[in-house]
């Protein structure tokens, strides 16, 4: 053994040297590591040498044995070990040995719990209580790795660990034992039950102060000790709440203080704006909104240092990739203030200070008041769009021909947010907006990418949502974007372009048409060449494919579908690239809306490569400290003898890449991307190839659940979203192929994936995971009617899910925040979750018969009546009524709809009349149309009510402009006419009727009227024949058109025809009334056979 011994000492000497070149080292380490003397042999270099270097070789070449292979190790080789290590600790003087002795100690109780090592116990409880600070510190090393390492054994522990750090938190001369201290208790954080809850929390003053004291001594440290903070709020912000105003005024006075390094300032800035996300209310209670807005305005318009720029103005600087500057933060926490307070109570506290900004002389603070705009956008959306729209935008609009390009490229910034978030009204300023952006294209050669770049973001955001107003500058823009195609040397320019014609498409559709050719030509060379330097070009015109796929046409594109499939899976095979990957499977997935049929043969290709996506850790980076150089050892050290080497770390199976021997632990977020896309792909896929999919149906399916619980909420999100996807893609299985295994085959995911849901919303954090599984939950409701509320008790689960969130008593609602606050006014993304929610309301009651829904509905509906109130804002209002209107809708389409509708009636009348009185045409028109149905769904009931009822649309009707709200007082009425003809006087309600038509905004009221019309022509034809000319008219209008769908078309043509033919004087008389160049059209339609 001494010989084998002294053969280790000058092994480990020659690896020393060879770490310059691990690839060597680890060939030769690997063949040593055969022998079962390897373990005695390195415990006798980590003690025994003199070298420093070499010990601490030792010591971590142990703990990759060690955690690879503890099985493997013979029981007294493991007890020797146990006791070397701690006197190796304990004889150590050079703190980077004694860090890896650390490490190694963490690793092995990952397998020997605490208990099982009570020598550790010991050794830590004398050293963290020993008078001489440097034991203590050396103590607290090793404590803060062994229980990051494994937290929950320590747990017996955990009160006199807190007492222990009482003591060492005072101590502020000692920063580094502070240091581990505030580790060590970052790591238990998450396992404290109630009984630890008293003591944490009154620990959290002490904590502040050593935390200011850390930052004083070692800001890296510091900086990452403040992730206590971070943990303390996520895990049990119980504990931070008594102490909020203290920990908001320490991180202001860090995120403030210029002096500091970046790190610490965005650390401090950043735990404002996650108390800002679960704490709101209590935040605004204890008035902390003004001095923290006082403290982040400054530094949002803070000039940078002379002769630098802000990243994002930097002409060679990528957005995407900046690093989090303080500034950046600041623009989160506005950002994060406006998706989570009341946009009254924000706006009055910092519009004076954004237009204080926005009037400054000095271009950062115009700068700054932009940003802050723009950032606005998303979260008080509502409140902007109905009471501020066109003063911001003619702000942002003046902002774009300042003199300073930092305020102009800020100003495109927030049209770009304006153009995403303030829909559909923003658009209406096209006239006004166009011609600006549309300069900005004008000098593309001429104008730095930087600036450019952002030109486009804002015009991609704008003409993405405008519709048929695109159509007067679609000839200009294309023309621009095919001329960048072909002429511009810059591959960003190019980039830029084709992302710019996928916008475009989006609006454009069909209308593209012309285009498509030069368009198709150019991505497909973009799109073959395979260059490193393409990349970026080539992510982008395969994205613009996928958008183009789903809006040029089905004729149009589907001649290149099995082309598109054959490409995305070369791309895939032949370039190792997440973004281009992700882009790949929207590829597939935009296929498969217009021809599934060609994915088909390529679905096992394609459903493997996206399953090796989910699964995959590629991109979960794990940072090692000191042992780099070993990490080709760690990698492929497990393929000896039989390949069955124990490699999990811990015998529940968890995997090692979340290992606590890790300083640090990050995924990239092309990777998370990646993930999110593939979810996306595969649900769609499987819904539209249908019993094609169905192999795949179970693999796929188990891939994606195991993500409901992924750390990043956007894949969560994704793989809820598929989950429902493949519950429907499963219902439409059985439904083409009606056999007991495929309807088992559907309960049996619905059993799996509907209460899976339902702990989602009630148990989630995330404010927008949640509103996707509420979506998802909703589709599978929807699509699978019945038969998703087949199980005992299914009905009252789901009905009660969307009771907890409308009292907002949910986890990501704050628990429901306190008990007084129903009225008070909320953020509007928390109104939005309500929404969400609410549009469960009918899709339950249209699955169902009416007296089975009628207990829950007795429960659910006061609570959307309560905000139908006039002190409630427009989107409640408007949420209220249009709920309570489809709610009826689906009553009248059921069995039993007529009674519990008229059981209903006099309670909801008096909300509804109400409706049709206020001030929002959209609150007006979701009442219009609820009382419209309530006629409908209750029938004889409400027959009394009619004359009240058609006085009350007479009256709006005399006065009304809002052109949706006139579309659907004609459907209410035609409603009306068509369940209670004899109750409405025809001759006068009629032509009144008719004088509106043909429909402007609400196409899809068509049905209803043109319904009315046969009626009425069979129960009064001599009514029908009365007004035929304003008839006539109104149908040429909508014939032929999308106006109308195929079964209304039919319905309508077939009234026509009939009157031609027994009333052809009259019809004859009506068709020449018609301008001169619209008679054809009439004439073909009526004498087509």
């Amino acid at each position: 053994m001494e010989n084998s011994v002294c053969a280790y000492f000058s092994f480990v000497e020659e690896i020393a040297t060879l770490v310059q070149d691990p690839t060597k080292a680890t060939a030769q380490l690997k063949q040593a590591f055969k022998d079962p003397a390897i373990i005695p042999a390195l415990c006798a270099v980590m003690t025994g040498s003199q070298d420093p270097q070499i010990r601490q070789s030792a010591a971590v070449m142990l703990r990759m044995r060690v955690k690879k292979h503890w099985k493997k190790i013979s029981p007294d080789h493991r007890e020797s070990l146990k006791a070397v290590v701690l006197q190796a600790f304990q004889q150590e003087t050079e703190h980077t040995v004694r860090h890896s002795l650390s490490q190694l100690s963490a690793v092995m109780v990952k397998h020997e719990t605490p208990d099982r090592w009570p020598a550790l116990l010991t050794l830590l409880n004398q050293s963290t209580h020993s008078n001489n600070p440097q034991d203590r510190q050396v103590g607290l090393l090793l404590l803060s790795k062994v229980v990051e390492s494994n937290p929950e054994p320590f747990k017996p522990h955990y009160r006199q660990l807190l007492q222990l750090f009482g003591t060492v938190l005072q101590d502020l001369n000692n920063p580094t034992a502070l240091y581990y201290c505030i580790l060590t208790l970052t790591a238990i954080t998450a396992y404290t039950g109630s009984e630890e809850m008293n003591m944490m929390r009154s620990l959290v003053p002490r904590l502040i102060t050593a935390l200011k004291s850390l930052i004083k001594a070692d800001e890296n440290q510091a900086s990452e000790a403040m992730e206590v903070l971070d943990e303390l709020m996520e895990s049990e912000v119980s504990i931070i709440v008594p102490h909020l105003a203290e920990i908001v005024r320490f991180c202001l006075e860090i995120g403030a203080d210029t002096s500091l390094s970046d790190s610490v300032r965005v650390k401090a800035l950043s735990c404002i704006s996650v108390l800002i996300r679960l704490k709101s209310k209590a935040v605004l209670k204890q008035k902390l909104l003004n001095p923290i807005l006082q403290t982040v305005f400054p530094v949002l318009s803070a000039a940078p240092p002379p002769g630098e720029e802000d990243p994002e103005d930097e002409e060679n600087g990528d957005d995407e990739n900046d690093n989090e500057s303080p500034k950046h933060l600041a623009a989160q926490v506005i950002d994060t203030m406006a998706l989570h307070m009341p946009p009254e109570k924000l706006f009055h506290q910092l519009m004076p200070l954004a237009q204080g900004c926005l009037a400054s002389q000095n271009p950062y603070e115009r700068k700054g008041g932009l940003m802050c705009l723009a950032v606005l956008a998303e979260g008080c959306a509502d409140h902007i769009r109905t009471k501020m729209l066109s003063s911001m935008l003619q702000t942002v609009c003046q902002s774009l021909s300042d003199s300073n390009q930092v305020v102009r490229s800020a100003g495109l910034f927030a049209l770009g947010q304006f153009s995403e978030h303030l829909q559909p009204e923003v658009s209406k300023y096209h006239t006004e907006l166009m011609p600006l952006l549309l300069g900005y294209m004008s000098s593309l050669n001429r104008a730095k990418i930087g600036h450019l770049t952002k030109a486009f973001y804002a015009l991609e955001n704008f003409v993405e949502n405008l519709g048929d107003d695109i159509q007067p500058y679609l000839p200009t823009l294309m023309e621009t974007m095919l001329s960048a195609l072909c002429s511009s040397e810059s591959l960003k320019i190019k980039e830029l372009a084709v992302s710019a014609i996928g916008a475009i498409a989006n609006a454009a559709k069909e209308q593209l048409v012309p285009y498509f050719s030069p368009v198709i030509e150019s991505l497909k060379g973009f799109l073959t060449d395979t260059r490193d330097e393409m990349r970026a070009l080539q992510t982008q015109a395969l994205d613009t494919l996928s958008v183009l796929a789903r809006t040029i046409g089905k004729e149009v594109f589907s001649p290149l579908a099995a082309e598109c499939v054959q490409l995305g899976l070369n791309l895939s095979d032949a370039v190792d690239d997440p973004d281009l990957r992700r882009c790949t499977y929207s590829l597939f997935s935009a296929v498969s809306t217009v021809s599934p049929d060609c994915l088909v043969p390529h679905l096992t290709a394609i459903s493997t490569v996206m399953l090796m996506s989910l699964k995959s850790t590629e991109g979960v980076t794990a940072h090692l400290e000191e042992d780099k150089q070993f990490v080709l050892l760690d990698e492929d050290d497990d393929d000896e003898e039989d390949g069955a080497g124990d490699t999990i770390l811990d015998e529940d199976g968890e995997n090692d890449v979340v290992g606590q021997n890790v300083a640090g632990f990050s995924v990239e977020n092309a990777y998370i991307d990646e993930k999110e896309d593939a979810c996306d792909a595969l649900g769609e896929i499987a819904f539209n190839t249908g019993v094609a999919f169905l192999p795949f149906l179970e693999p796929s399916f188990q891939q994606v659940y195991e993500l409901r619980d992924f750390p990043h909420g956007d894949v969560r999100r994704a793989a809820f979203g598929a989950m429902g996807q493949f519950c429907r893609a499963q219902h439409k299985v059985w439904q083409a192929n009606p056999t007991d295994e495929n309807h088992q085959a559907l309960h049996k995911l619905l059993a799996v994936v509907l209460p899976c849901f339902l702990e989602a919303v009630r148990g989630e954090r995330e404010r927008q995971v949640v509103m996707g599984v509420l979506e998802a939950l909703n589709g599978v409701v929807k699509f699978c009617q019945a038969e998703a509320l087949q199980a005992p008790g299914r009905l009252g689960e789901i009905s009660h899910v969307i009771r907890d969130v409308l009292k907002k008593k949910t986890v990501c609602q704050d628990g429901g925040g306190d008990a007084d606050d129903d009225d008070e006014q909320q953020a509007e993304y928390d109104a939005m979750l309500q929404e969400f929610a609410g549009e469960g309301i009918p899709l339950l009651a249209s699955a169902v018969p009416a007296d089975t829904f009628m207990p829950y509905l007795n429960e659910l509906l006061p609570l959307i009546m309560n905000k139908a109130k006039s002190s409630c804002t427009v989107a409640d209002r408007s949420f209220s009524v249009g709920t309570l209107g489809e709610t009826l809708h689906a009553l009248a389409k059921v069995q039993g709809g007529r009674g519990v509708a008229g059981r209903l009636s006099n309670r909801l009348l008096p909300v509804l009349v109400g409706g049709v009185k206020d001030q929002d045409p959209e609150v007006r028109n979701n009442s219009v149309f609820g009382l419209g149905v309530l006629a409908q769904a209750a029938g004889p009931i409400v027959v009394s009510d009619y004359p009240m009822m058609l006085s009350l649309f007479s009256n709006l009707l005399a006065k009304e402009s809002d052109r949706r709200v006139i579309d659907n007082l004609c459907a209410a009425l035609c409603r009306m006419i068509m369940t209670n003809m004899e109750s409405v006087p025809l001759d006068q309600v009629f032509p009144a009727l008719i004088a509106q038509l043909p429909l402007k905004e609400d196409l899809e009221e068509n049905k209803t009227v043109y319904q009315c019309l046969a009626f009425l022509y069979s129960n009064n034809p001599a009514l029908i024949v009365s007004q035929l000319k304003s008839i006539v008219a109104a149908s040429n209008h909508v014939l032929g058109t999308k106006d109308i769908d195929e079964e209304t078309q039919n319905t309508l043509l077939l009234l026509l025809r009939d009157i031609a033919q027994r009333h052809a004087q009259e019809f004859q008389g009506a068709v020449m009334s018609l301008p001169a160049e619209q008679r054809p059209k009439m004439t073909a339609a009526v004498t087509q056979s």
